[in-house]
This record gives C-alpha cells, sequence and structure tokens, in this order.
C-alpha cells in the first residue's frame, strides 16, 4: 500500500496557489490509488520550532543511545517528524517562494528532518568528510507559487531561485533523490498570463498524477 506525505509549506490557506495546486494533484492521485494512506503535515500555519542550542547539543550527543532524558525531550518532536518521513513511501511538498527562497515553516521542517544518524551519517576519510544519505527509495514531488517570471531552469532569474534547487539539494542529501517539481509564475503578474501558467502547472500535475 502506498503512502504519501504531504508537508503544505504556504502560511495562507484557501488563497494560496501552491497548496490549492497540490491539493488538486492529491485528489487525482488518490483516485488512481484508494488504497493509499495520506498524511498531512502542516508547517506553513503551524509552528514549527527552528533549531536551537539546546537542539544542536543533543543531535550530536556523543553517544545517541545513552542520551539524558531532558536531551530525548529537545529531539522528540524531531524525532517524530523523521519517523514520519521513514514511513511514507512519497512526499509532496507544496510551497510558494518566498524572497527568492521557502517560507520559514518549511525551512524549520527540514532543520528537523536532516538528522545526523537517522536521515545522514558522517565519516571522516583522511581528513575529508564523507556523507552517507540513509533515506532510500522514495519519491517526491514539489508544487510551487512563484510571484514572477523567469525563475525556472533556462530562465532569466533562475539563478535566483533558491527554494526548489534548494529544496533538491536538501532532500538528496538524505537519499530522496527522485524529485519532480511543478511550478505556476507569474502570481504578483498580470492575471490572464498568470491563469495560463496555472493551467499549464495542472495539465502537468495531471500527468505526473498517473505515474507518481
Amino acid at each position: 500500500m502506498s503512502k504519501i506525505l504531504v508537508v503544505h509549506g504556504s502560511p495562507r490557506g484557501d488563497r494560496s496557489t501552491s497548496r490549492r495546486l497540490a491539493e488538486g494533484f492529491l485528489k487525482t492521485w488518490q483516485g488512481l490509488h484508494p488504497e493509499a494512506q495520506v498524511t498531512r503535515r502542516e508547517v506553513g500555519r503551524a509552528l514549527i520550532p527552528a533549531v536551537n542550542e539546546a537542539f544542536v547539543a543533543a543531535a550530536f550527543y556523543p553517544e545517541p543511545a545513552a542520551r539524558p532524558l531532558p536531551m530525548q525531550a529537545d529531539l522528540a518532536f524531531s524525532d517524530q517528524l523523521v519517523d514520519e518521513l521513514f514511513n511514507h513511501d512519497r512526499l509532496l511538498i507544496s510551497t510558494p517562494m518566498y524572497n527568492f527562497s521557502v517560507p520559514s515553516g518549511l525551512k524549520a521542517w527540514v532543520d528537523q528532518i536532516v538528522r545526523l544518524g537517522l536521515t545522514f551519517d558522517h565519516t571522516l576519510d583522511n581528513g575529508v568528510a564523507q556523507y552517507t544519505p540513509l533515506l532510500q527509495g522514495k519519491k517526491a514531488l514539489i508544487v510551487t507559487s512563484r510571484g514572477g517570471f523567469g525563475f525556472g531552469p533556462g530562465g532569466e532569474l533562475q539563478a535566483l531561485n533558491h527554494a526548489d534547487p534548494w529544496l533538491r539539494t536538501a532532500l538528496g542529501f538524505v537519499g530522496i533523490n527522485d524529485v519532480a517539481v511543478v511550478a505556476a509564475e507569474g502570481e504578483e503578474s498580470a492575471e490572464r498570463t498568470f491563469a495560463v501558467s496555472v493551467a499549464e502547472a495542472e495539465q502537468h500535475l495531471l500527468e505526473l498524477a498517473r505515474v507518481f
């Protein structure tokens, strides 16, 4: 049975384009996989703790199996998010691009799930760091919206896009390399032009639902 984890990054509710597109994709996908299990994780409209000193001290404790109880408590929410990710074979992330990157809640979620010894490992080879991803066999889809145009591959503003390319990097670091991206651009531009971009994104998502 397929299991899909849906992570919504927008602080907006019904007015969120990325959220609406992702839910439209999910409705189609569920119709093709009626037995699938769906878990939603809200990170845009919920408080996701930022990494702090206590978190870092606990995460890098030299003997993880012997962490003191207070340190275990500091990592409890992160452990929950990591388990959630491990227990699903598909990941759907919806997010707008905010100030060339992702909203703070989604950034905080990534910081919580990139965990040494859990989602990646680290060794030294002659003083050179070697990183090993520990998540395998998962697929991801990023559904994103952008206020302007030209931020996608080959676009004139591609170099300013630190949203979905950064997410690809973070997911790949923990082992999720099968990642598709669907974007709607121009939300702050002409209404008709944005509508065309949304329609194209919806069509792309319809096609992806058959193979995701």
